[in-house]
């Protein structure tokens, strides 16, 4: 079906957006018998025009081609993002998903809960200047039968966390820790740490890669394009327009009326019951602060003055350890959080990040942050090349790689914001108290590994590494404080929802995909049976 066409018919349920969030959501409604179209800005990419396999950036070394042409087809976006959070303004493209799929075609598959903790932010930060919430406005207890049925749809398999009483399901069971992933195991045990099997949503090959920043060529990884948007298409009747970009969100003072829509044939209204945002936590509100009309001259659905503030997108660094004897390639298997909850304060969760991407765009990523960093080191590149690539080889040969992420806090301040082109500005920092338990993770996490050597590469200050990035139209009771109401509802349009991590109050220390799967599985129940979500 042609966008045109689908802007003749009204639908029961129209979501923007198919990563995580609105496939998800929009495969529930499609099989509850509704008729629900998604509209997706990237290509389609269900068949088999795309890149697939390993990063488009090495595929552009092997083609001679540019990699901003390639991009849409290995499943990245590829415009750019203007940082102006320090004193230097940045352009950069954000390593994040575009496409169907969104960024689950790239992630690691890592499925984790948060943890009960986490729907309790007050009771384990101090607020500071935050704008930190004492609580969600919904327990641990609302989300634990979808993240149950979350687990069993994206097949998740891996281990129970010993430290987590919460955890009183049973995943399916893993493939076995490669030796490697073995030995760390071992050591972290007996360092009286509580290491487990990383909960994954992949059908594990003989040769698999994990398949992290980029699509899996063999589509072992359980995706939200290949576990629901392809079946609520071809077993619910659910209608997908691609390379369509909803340029606004027209509504008047109760309800939404209207998205307009372009494609390459023009631009056409597109009418819906339901309308569920779900393009993404920079995409999201982006969308709704374009939408300026006399009824919303702040912005759709933006009374509160919260939509596109409060970003979060965790403090992440990662960790190059070498065991004895050295490594040559780490898998994605391990995870632990021993410094989740301590005397010390929340901190967050260490688990395995796989793979580097190959050294050519590790070097490349280097340069750039030299030349942003010390203009005149511009000139000097070519003869820096060399003694870099050299160093660089030096400090990732034999090492294991493992992530720590560290929960940040809210901020108003902290937030995205339309450019007057379409594209995006953002504006992030950490705050004092986000530094501070920051220091103190850094110091935990290196005294795990003694006494083998162990090297971090400090990306939590890096506004670059956004690809958890969350809390953008937080949910909540409060109209003045939040932009959704607890069933994800918009508190000013009762037929709009956000459904992507947007909605999160708080960002917690743990991959946030399951958590966005199991409460959109959470939001579309309700509305289907109608229990709370109705006003």
């Amino acid at each position: 079906m042609k966008l045109k066409e689908a802007a003749r018919r009204r639908w029961d349920v129209v979501v923007v957006g198919t990563g995580m969030g609105g496939a998800t959501f929009g495969w529930a409604m499609a099989r509850a018998g509704r008729s629900v179209l998604f509209l997706e800005r990237g290509r389609n990419l269900l068949g088999e025009e795309r890149l697939a396999g390993d990063y488009a950036e090495m595929i552009a070394r092997e083609r001679n081609e540019p990699v901003e042409e390639l991009l849409p087809a290995a499943g990245r976006w590829h415009s750019p993002l203007v940082d102006r959070s320090g004193r230097r303004e940045r352009v950069f493209v954000p390593f994040v998903g575009s496409g169907t799929g969104g960024s689950t075609g790239l992630y690691g598959a890592a499925l984790e809960r948060l943890f009960p903790e986490d729907f309790e932010p007050g009771r384990h930060h101090e607020k500071g200047e935050s704008n930190l919430p004492e609580t969600w406005p919904i327990g641990y207890d609302a989300l634990r039968p979808w993240y149950r049925e979350a687990e069993a749809l994206y097949e998740v398999a891996g281990e129970i966390d010993p430290l987590r009483a919460d955890a009183l399901d049973a995943t399916a069971t893993p493939p076995p820790l490669d030796e490697v992933n073995r030995s760390l195991a071992e050591h972290l045990a007996a360092k009286g740490r509580h290491p487990y099997r990383l909960p994954t949503a992949c059908r594990e090959g003989s040769n698999c890669r994990d398949c992290q920043g980029f699509l899996c060529a063999s589509r072992g990884k359980r995706d939200s394009a290949s576990v629901c948007l392809q079946p609520a298409i071809l077993e619910h009747g659910a209608v997908l327009i691609s390379e369509c970009e909803v340029r606004q969100v027209e509504a008047d003072e109760k309800q939404v009326t209207a998205l307009l829509c372009r494609d390459p044939t023009g631009e056409y209204r597109v009418r819906g019951d339901l309308v569920a945002l779900a393009a993404g936590a920079l995409q999201t509100p982006a969308l709704l602060l374009r939408s300026v009309s006399r009824h919303w001259p702040e912005g759709v659905a933006n009374r509160s003055g919260q939509v596109g503030r409060n970003l979060m997108r965790h403090a992440i660094d990662l960790y190059l350890v070498r065991p004895p004897g050295g490594v040559s390639r780490y898998r994605k298997q391990l995870a632990y959080n021993d410094h989740y909850l301590t005397s010390e304060g929340k901190l967050g969760s260490v688990q395995s990040f796989g793979m580097l991407p190959p050294l050519p765009m590790v070097l490349e990523e280097l340069q750039r942050d030299l030349r942003h960093a010390v203009p005149p080191v511009g000139m000097l590149q070519p003869l820096l090349r060399p003694l870099l690539a050299g160093v660089l080889r030096h400090t990732l040969e034999g090492k294991m790689i493992l992530a720590g992420i560290l929960e940040d806090l809210p901020y108003r301040d902290n937030r995205v914001l339309p450019e007057r082109d379409g594209g995006l500005e953002l504006r992030y920092r950490l705050g004092d108290g986000d530094r501070g338990r920051l220091r103190r993770f850094r110091r935990r996490v290196a005294r795990d590994f003694h006494p083998w050597p162990v090297k971090r590469l400090s990306q939590a200050e890096n506004n670059q590494r956004i690809a958890h990035v969350c809390g953008t139209c937080r949910f909540g009771e409060d109209p003045d404080s939040s932009v959704l109401d607890p069933w994800n509802r918009s508190h000013d349009l009762p037929n709009l929802l956000v459904v992507d991590a947007s909605f999160f109050p708080s960002s917690g220390g743990i991959n946030p995909a399951l958590t966005i799967a199991a409460n959109a599985l959470r939001v579309a129940h309700a509305l289907v049976h109608q229990d709370g979500a109705r006003r």
